[in-house]
């Protein structure tokens, strides 16, 4: 007997040793696993990662602070060190409360990241849901599955609107209709699902663009979900006449100073290849001379009123869909087809399309970092790719002084009349975000010699207008104090 219960004891521990082992085995396993995912767990070193976050040399990753890095062949402007030491307190205490009074006018719409829970047993809408002020939608997509429970309990919750179901049901399946908190109490999942199938939303507060983050709760699982509140503008049309002639749409737009000269010679070129197309002239000479010329529209405005101020009062008199931009000293040629660069525009979405000037296009990026109490603005020459279905042109921020572009989208953005004398790139800067804007190399304009002028009149005209042209030290000074101020920009640089 005793016999056959040490083997009975033999074959047992036999048992549980190969089960110990089996199981040390899984355990060194696991642990083996766990110890090579956990060494997996590791982000690439920033060699490999940093140039991720880098475009055209610069730093773009999102970062409490910006700067403009001093590199070879860059040019950076500091632009608190062009503004007076005294002042500088004054200047930024007006700036932040200016940027405060502009946050409330042009709130973000993405300044909210919403998660979504892993595994909810909820359905809602995670973007698409748009509710003009003051109406009334049916939010899609809301409902309950997957959950058995003795009574459902279902809380939907809005800060800007208020809430209701078209479902007819009772009081006490339905509490707070019409207030910003609807509670669903009911043991029928079906019923609960056709109750929220119908809930409304009603904008009760109005506003031209807002965000309604929403709550949607159920027990232990709860949701968010954007409702935009955004008051459509109307449009804007502009009729070509039935014939769609080029002078139906496109009216050719300068400023000119002094150099009446030139502007002749301008407008003899444009009827040699456009003879009946409107050209606008602004002019701020201090002896205003008579533009006796077919079709020409002259406005006279104050002595040295400035590039900026003429360009707004010669776009604000266009009536056709496009302007072209055309300085007063160029000259048009064969290859300056205003009927390409509409077609651009007619085919794409782009707001204004640039040529070329004796072969030089101009384009540039304007590449934005914002920091946390102003920005960082880089100016590099290029663009950022191919226009799809044109060859021969090119996505990019700015171009050079001779565009087409759509009439309401420049009024929109306006040229700051501050901006007196030599004056370009600010127009792009103050429409980023705002202007898509394209170049084309096909097309093209010519200029004007600079040769000396040979009569003693023009001479003398040509002495003034240089004087007014150049570009001086305070006005340098002025424009980047003004990009402190207007644009929020700690710094600006340029290669």
């Amino acid at each position: 007997m005793k016999y056959y219960f040490c083997i009975l004891l033999f074959c047992i521990v036999g048992v549980i040793l190969v089960v110990l082992d089996w199981w040390w085995t899984d355990v060194n396993q696991i642990k083996g696993e766990i110890s090579e995912a956990q060494s997996d767990m590791k982000l690439l070193s920033p060699e490999k990662y940093k140039s991720l976050f880098i475009y055209n040399g610069i730093w773009l990753a999102p970062k409490n602070q910006c700067e403009c890095a001093k590199v070879d062949h860059v040019h950076v402007y500091e632009m608190e060190d062009y503004i007076d030491k005294k002042d500088l307190a004054s200047v930024k205490e007006r700036r932040q409360k200016e940027f405060e009074h502009y946050q409330k006018r042009y709130p973000s719409m993405t300044q909210d990241i919403v998660i979504a829970k892993p595994n909810m047993p909820l359905s809602y809408p995670i973007q698409g849901v748009e509710v003009m002020p003051l109406h009334t939608i049916m939010i899609p997509g809301l409902g309950l599955h997957g959950v058995t429970e003795e009574k459902y309990q279902v809380i939907l919750r809005a800060s800007l609107g208020t809430l209701n179901t078209l479902a007819d049901v009772s009081d006490d399946v339905v509490r707070g209709r019409g207030k910003k908190e609807l509670l669903i109490l009911t043991s029928d999942v079906e019923l609960l699902n056709f109750i929220l199938e119908h809930v409304t939303y009603t904008s009760v507060v109005y506003q031209l663009s807002a965000v309604d983050m929403m709550s949607f709760e159920s027990r232990d699982h709860v949701a968010q979900f954007p409702v935009i509140i955004r008051q459509p503008s109307l449009p804007k049309l502009f009729d070509p006449g039935a014939d769609r002639k080029i002078s139906s749409l496109v009216t050719i737009t300068t400023k000119t100073f002094l150099r009446y000269h030139k502007l002749q010679l301008l407008i003899k070129s444009i009827r040699q290849y456009y003879p009946d197309i409107k050209i606008i002239v602004a002019d701020d000479s201090e002896v205003p001379e008579k533009i006796i010329e077919e079709n020409v529209e002259h406005y006279i405005m104050p002595f040295g009123k400035g590039w900026f101020a003429g360009r707004n009062l010669a776009i604000s008199q266009v009536t056709t869909k496009y302007y072209l931009w055309v300085d007063d000293d160029y000259l048009f040629t064969e290859n300056t087809k205003i009927e390409k660069l509409l077609d651009v525009l007619e085919r794409t979405n782009l707001d204004m399309v640039g040529g070329s000037v004796n072969g030089n296009t101009y384009s540039f990026q304007l590449l934005y970092e914002q920091g946390d109490d102003s920005g960082c603005l880089h100016l590099r020459y290029g663009s950022f790719h191919k226009l799809e279905g044109f060859p021969n042109c090119v996505v990019t921020s700015g171009v050079v002084n001779f565009y087409l572009a759509h009439t309401d989208k420049s009024r929109h953005v306006g040229y700051d009349p501050l901006l007196q004398r030599v004056a370009h790139s600010e127009f792009f800067m103050d429409g980023l975000g705002i202007l898509l804007v394209g170049s084309c190399s096909d097309v093209s304009i010519g200029h004007q010699a600079h040769n000396p002028a040979s009569e003693p009149n023009l001479t003398k005209v040509e002495d003034q207008y240089k004087r007014f042209r150049t570009n001086t030290q305070a006005q340098v000074q002025f424009k980047l104090t003004l990009h402190y101020f207007k644009n929020q920009l700690k710094c600006y640089s340029t290669r």
